[in-house]
């Protein structure tokens, strides 16, 4: 075989391998999970591309990188290494506003918003999240007392760890997104401060639960008096009522008397001592005296009256007859 016979081979095979290459790597495909950036001679193309079947300048002209658009966690201050939990303490130890120590630890779920920015912006954005992640909570940490820190104001401290973790990343420009922040564990760094701490807090507890039956037992009571209070107005008013309406017949009724007394005084006087004497001695005999003192003659009107209210019907009409 001739040498030219050798070189036209050898550029033949040439050819093959560069058209093979420019068939292989001037089309790309794109998952559904992923985003995708052009690089034209290590310069990043604007636009990020979607999913599906795309085509490019071949390698090595242009290249792309891929990107996962799924949400990530890092795990601050601790570690999950084969189903089990590796802790870092040194990481997670850190002095609260009133100058206590407590162990925190934390998840932040972020995202990659930007792949160019994440590509190029910074060799390590993991780390630099990472840090800023520290130095967030940290700063959170150290301005919160420790009771916040371990009981009630944990949501507060998550969302203010948020803003500030939000605004550092923001700064740096890594192309990341924090989607949110959760604060997996605060407590104490030893048993026997736990314990101690515990003791406090279940005191505190029984405190506010007493305070709260105390208030619950005055409201009660306060109930009970203001319904007895308007149970006596009630009373005092429809006595008052009912007074008046008394009041108010007694002046008819002297009213009344008063027009009778002015038309006849004598009859009236005399009618009124005679009901008085009635009603003041109802069993008593009534004897009627003449102006110059001595007795009248006795007439037993009354008994008179009881004997015809005991005579029969016809022997009373037979008498009244004769």
């Amino acid at each position: 075989m001739s040498l030219k016979s050798i070189y036209k081979i050898i550029g033949l095979f040439f050819v093959i391998i560069v058209l093979g290459i420019v068939a292989f790597t001037s089309w790309y495909t794109v998952d559904e999970s992923e985003q995708a950036v052009i690089i034209t001679f290590g310069e990043v193309e604007e636009g990020i591309i979607g999913s599906g079947l795309h085509f490019k300048m071949p390698w090595p002209i242009q290249t792309v990188e891929k990107l996962s658009k799924e949400t990530f966690s890092l795990q601050f201050g601790y570690e999950e290494k084969d189903g089990e939990i590796v802790e870092y303490p040194k990481e997670t130890k850190m002095i609260t506003g009133d100058e206590k120590i407590v162990l925190a630890d934390m998840v932040v779920q972020w995202k990659i918003t930007d792949p160019k920015k994440f590509l190029f912006n910074s060799e390590a954005p993991k780390d630099i999240l990472h840090d800023a992640t520290s130095a967030s909570l940290r700063s959170i940490i150290g301005s919160s007392e420790i009771d916040d820190a371990l009981t009630s104001g944990k949501l507060e401290i998550e969302a203010e760890v948020q803003d500030l973790l939000t605004e550092l990343i923001e700064k740096y420009d890594v192309g990341i997104s924090i989607l949110a922040v959760k604060l997996q564990d605060v407590e104490l760094p030893n048993e026997e401060v736990r314990k101690a701490f515990t003791a406090v807090t279940d005191s505190r507890e029984t405190k506010n639960t007493k305070i709260k039956e105390a208030e619950k037992y005055s409201n009660q009571k306060k109930l009970e008096a203001e319904g007895e209070r308007d149970a006596i107005i009630s009373a005092a008013q429809g006595d008052k009522t009912e007074r008046i309406e008394t009041a108010k017949g007694e002046v008819a009724l002297f009213n009344s008397v008063y027009e009778k007394y002015t038309g006849s005084k004598e009859v009236t006087e005399k009618r009124l001592i005679l009901e008085t004497i009635d009603e003041v001695l109802p069993d008593a005999t009534i004897y009627m005296m003449k102006d110059d003192g001595s007795t009248m003659k006795y007439f037993p009107i009354t008994d008179l009256q009881k004997s015809k209210d005991i005579i029969p019907a016809e022997e009373g009409s037979d008498q009244n007859e004769q």
